[in-house]
């Protein structure tokens, strides 16, 4: 009996360290890509004109205070930001969420229905391909995440931006845009949001041990939106926005950032979930039962053969 026991712990062991060690490969996320980067601090004024081949890597990062391997992602992220250039925008998992309070449901909400998970760690590169969890898929995370930042959208033209504080809370956004060559599916938008992010956020609570989580946005605004006829796209205005409150303290800025969104194709038959309903399972859970399920079987297998020859 003893022995059957330990073949079968032995046996659950290693079926659960063969899957949490499997690499889920980065993929295209066929949303559409997210481009920009200018900013400002929301206590300052600026005046910013930038070559669309000169904008950082925009990379948004899902997580959540309670998520130890989001902090693995996190640091690898901040080993490469110096030599890739490239500006991290914090989403903090808010729907159905009880031990995180800087996320927020619409900002949340964005996401899954952007991306099509509510699972951190998750990494967006210029909305473009997403890397879920924290298993390197080459030597090392920092590796993964470098080669990821350098890949360019090859965009041509200029973006300028500009931002001017009326109030403690509130401000003017002017902005124009100008590509050649962007080539999209047809039935695309475009909209031009200023996103609000608080350079670091306390909460001694949070169980990864963090304590300070930086680069949280706190807010969302759209400031435009076009639909995409041809390659040659120009878009400008000017917007009054009211800021989100802060965490803690007062260090909040207005990045200026453009999201393209793809049509999205719904299968014949297929409904389309809404909030909640979009809760997902981790994929690797039936391959983890089944395995499970087989380590079992074959460890009753042998605790009968034992009793049999006793």
């Amino acid at each position: 009996m003893r022995k059957s026991l330990c073949l079968l712990i032995i046996a659950l062991l290693i079926t659960f360290g063969a899957t949490s060690s499997v690499a889920a490969p980065s993929k295209p996320t066929d949303a559409g890509i997210l481009f920009g980067g200018q900013w400002s601090l929301a206590n300052e004024s600026a005046v910013v004109s930038t070559n669309l081949s000169d904008l950082p890597p925009v990379v948004e990062v899902y997580t959540a205070t309670w998520c130890s391997n989001c902090v693995t992602v996190e640091h690898a992220l901040d080993d490469i930001e110096d030599e890739s250039g490239l500006h991290q925008y914090h989403i903090h998992r808010s729907i159905n969420e009880l031990q995180d309070p800087l996320g927020s449901t619409e900002i949340d909400q964005r996401f899954i229905d952007r991306y099509g998970t509510q699972a951190p760690p998750a990494v967006i590169f210029n909305g473009s391909t997403i890397k879920i969890g924290s298993i390197a898929e080459s030597d090392s995370l920092e590796e993964d995440f470098t080669q990821l930042s350098s890949v360019h959208l090859g965009l041509t033209g200029q973006s300028d931006f500009a931002w001017s504080p009326t109030s403690i809370d509130s401000g003017m956004v002017v902005w124009s845009l100008d590509i050649e060559n962007l080539l999209v599916p047809e039935g695309s938008s475009l909209v031009a949001q200023a996103w609000i992010v608080e350079d670091t956020a306390r909460f001694e609570d949070g169980t990864n041990g963090l304590e300070n989580y930086p680069h949280v946005v706190r807010g969302i605004i759209e400031l435009d939106s076009m639909d995409i006829t041809n390659a040659s796209v120009s878009m400008s205005g000017n917007s009054s926005i009211v800021l989100p409150p802060a965490y803690d303290d007062s260090d909040l800025s207005v990045h200026l950032l453009y999201q393209v969104n793809h049509p999205v194709e719904q299968a014949a038959g297929e409904t389309e979930c809404v909030g909640e309903a979009c809760d997902t399972t981790d994929e690797s859970l039936p391959a983890t039962s089944l395995l499970s399920s087989v380590s079992v079987l074959i460890a009753v297998a042998l605790l009968r053969k034992e009793n049999h020859n006793a």
